[in-house]
């Protein structure tokens, strides 16, 4: 399947493979889920002259977050599920920096790819600098990053960017209708609504099934909540456990929602007071344990708040 928005960093990169001096390192910017990282992989198997097929090739080197600690180590070294790190840290670049001290394997050219290198830590991006401040020789750099203003600016300095647009509303709705042909209209407009243009996220939010869960927010929104039923049920649409990635989705399914009315005129401040908590409450989730049924009543507070504001606002 060809990824969507990418024409013109095909056109750009290979542009620049053709000519007399390809850039050391490039910079993949863009949302999350828009397939930087599936162009990063393919953009450096052209690279190396990786052949059809090949599942791993000596000269492709892809750094990313590893073990949370040793216990966890442990676990990827026995082939079980194990917890990842919140960073890329610099252990992890020394490692790869001892690598660079020796020539490619197979050919004059290899590949790094960081993903994302938006986070790595302070030590290692310090540590990354100093490698491509003086990069070997036949080696470059791929760094994909969602929040390129968290890089380091030296090192956005010496990476040449590559922008990755996010996708239409009418494209993503035929991708999905393609991807995921079991999904309804509903949960397609809302994974749509939701994915503020990222396919991959798009394509989350169906396999999550949040089509209810995305229907009841607006009810919330429309009619108000004034006996938590749709609390309620909207607790049970999320699920009594839900992982991360399920509560990270529901939260943004809620801002996409509340964003939704900012264009339908009225005071905007209940709206922005609202989407502001939903900001904090998306940023605390990956290190919180959110008890499932209370996010949901807070996440149903905030939007039944806003409704209400509009009936006031209307009355």
């Amino acid at each position: 399947m060809t990824l969507l928005g990418h024409d013109d960093a095909w056109h750009q990169w290979r542009d620049a493979m053709g000519g007399g001096r390809m850039h050391h390192a490039w910079l993949l910017a863009g949302r999350k889920g828009v397939g930087k990282a599936s162009f990063a992989l393919a953009a450096a198997r052209e690279l190396v002259g990786a052949s059809p097929g090949q599942e791993n090739h000596p000269d492709i080197h892809w750094l990313t977050h590893g073990p949370k600690d040793d216990k966890e180590e442990r676990k990827r070294a026995d082939g079980k599920p194990f917890e990842l790190a919140r960073s890329i840290r610099i252990a992890q670049i020394r490692a790869l920096q001892q690598r660079l001290t020796t020539r490619p394997t197979a050919g004059s050219r290899r590949a790094i790819v960081i993903d994302p290198s938006d986070d790595l830590e302070r030590n290692a991006a310090n540590a990354l600098l100093k490698s491509l401040e003086e990069p070997p020789v036949g080696t470059f750099f791929l760094l994909v990053a969602h929040s390129p203003a968290r890089l380091l600016p030296t090192i956005r300095s010496r990476c040449r960017v590559l922008r990755f647009p996010t996708v239409e509303s009418d494209q993503m709705d035929r991708l999905l209708a393609e991807l995921a042909p079991a999904a309804d209209m509903a949960t397609r407009e809302a994974a749509i609504a939701a994915s503020a243009g990222s396919p991959g996220a798009a394509l989350s939010f169906v396999q999550l099934e949040l089509g209810q869960a995305a229907g009841l927010m607006r009810r919330i929104l429309d009619q108000g909540d004034p006996d938590f039923s749709q609390r309620g049920k909207l607790a049970a649409a999320i699920g009594g456990r839900p992982d991360r990635a399920r509560l990270q989705a529901i939260l943004d399914l809620a801002r996409a929602a509340l964003s939704e009315r900012l264009d339908t005129g009225g005071d905007p401040r209940p709206l922005i007071e609202a989407h502001s908590e939903m900001v904090r409450l998306s940023a605390e989730q990956p290190t919180y344990n959110f008890d499932a049924g209370l996010l949901a009543m807070e996440i149903g507070t905030l939007l039944a708040r806003v409704s209400a504001a509009s009936e006031r606002a209307n009355g």
